[in-house]
């Protein structure tokens, strides 16, 4: 049924976005990227989604992927999966390899000087619609100058990535502004401990950023461990990181603030818990990427009092889910995107269901 906002109940009361959700918030930014918890969990049909609805009319877009995608049977589960299909002026960079079995006519721009191990990446503009393999630049540092190239060069809007299994850092805040979240029973079939796993990702993702000072001093750190003491003065822990064996926190008086410049690992996250002398500590990590804690310690650290934030951080819009598994399991739609939106307190978005509205 359909209220006087254009908003759609169903019979048990939940809301339903008319028309095509999310699509606005994401031309807020520039950038995009569409992360799969794992293969099969409808990255590529969310991609799929956004390209269908964005407004080319008076915005000028460009897509690449940091693995392949746009395959129509998954060289992995051998199960079939939706083709990338460009509409017309749309930018595009993809692996020569790929470029050359597009199914489109196109206008070359550019042959990067980077090979991956699919050729040169090539740049092109679609002159009329039509299918698409995408392979584009195959690390974050790449990645992060075509888009570059893309935003000064051709006056690109919105860039969009689409993201390689487990490689969130196609995600990092230090490629893409905003994010979407790819999830669904190719990661869990137990809705429980999907909805729990999930929600982990999402809390991570939304951490806060520390405070400005801190931002100023430590962005320029890429290695080691370091801390801010209560005067403001930065102090390196030598030759130690968050993985060493033996960390020690000695000399460490009027520590206000702990920075892992590499990852962070449970073993870490434990020995701060449980030093006396960092209980009001805050830990800051440079984004969520480099956070490789188990939920069961992200929580223990929490509900010590410890404190996590982050020095860069992207919008997550949405959070998509394919309730079917590659092997034929099929959740229960509505009670994976209630349960999973009442976790997050985001929308959820089931996009193959009722016409592409959400549940």
């Amino acid at each position: 049924m359909k209220t006087s906002s254009g908003v759609f109940t169903d019979t048990s009361g939940n809301h339903c976005v008319q028309g095509v959700p999310f699509i606005n918030d994401i031309l807020r930014y520039d950038s995009l990227s569409i992360v799969g918890l794992e293969k099969n969990t409808g990255k590529t049909e969310c991609l799929k989604y956004v390209l269908d609805r964005l407004p080319l009319q008076d915005k000028r877009i460009a897509v690449t992927s940091i693995g392949i995608d746009g395959e129509t049977v998954d060289q992995v589960t051998r199960t079939q999966k939706p083709e990338i299909v460009l509409r017309e002026g749309m930018y595009f960079g993809t692996s020569e390899t790929h470029y050359r079995q597009r199914r489109l006519v196109s206008e070359l721009i550019d042959v990067s000087d980077e090979s991956t191990s699919l050729g040169r990446v090539v740049t092109a503009k679609a002159i009329t619609g039509g299918k698409i393999l995408l392979s584009g630049p195959s690390s974050a540092s790449s990645l992060r100058r075509w888009m570059g190239e893309m935003q000064h060069r051709f006056d690109i809007d919105l860039v969009i990535i689409d993201g390689a299994l487990s490689r969130m850092s196609s995600a990092s805040p230090a490629v893409s502004q905003s994010m979407i979240l790819a999830t669904g029973a190719a990661y869990s079939v137990n809705i429980n401990t999907l909805v729990s796993k999930t929600a982990h990702v999402v809390d991570l993702i939304n951490l806060d950023m520390t405070s400005s000072p801190n931002l100023q001093t430590l962005s320029p750190l890429e290695k080691g461990l370091w801390f801010i003491d209560k005067d403001g003065a930065l102090h390196s822990l030598d030759a130690m990181t968050s993985l060493s064996k033996d960390i020690h926190f000695e000399g460490m008086d009027g520590c206000e603030t702990l920075y892992v410049a590499g990852a962070l690992v449970d073993g870490f996250l434990e020995k701060v818990r449980k030093n006396k002398s960092l209980k009001q500590v805050e830990l800051v990590v440079r984004d969520f990427t480099k956070i490789f804690v188990t939920p069961q310690q992200f929580r223990l650290f929490l509900k010590a009092g410890g404190r996590i934030r982050v020095l860069q951080k992207s919008k997550l819009i949405a959070v998509t889910v394919n309730p079917t598994s590659p092997s034929g399991y099929v959740l229960d739609s509505d009670i994976l995107c209630g349960k999973l939106s009442e976790a997050i307190g985001l929308p959820v978005y089931d996009l193959l269901k009722n016409n592409h509205q959400c549940n």
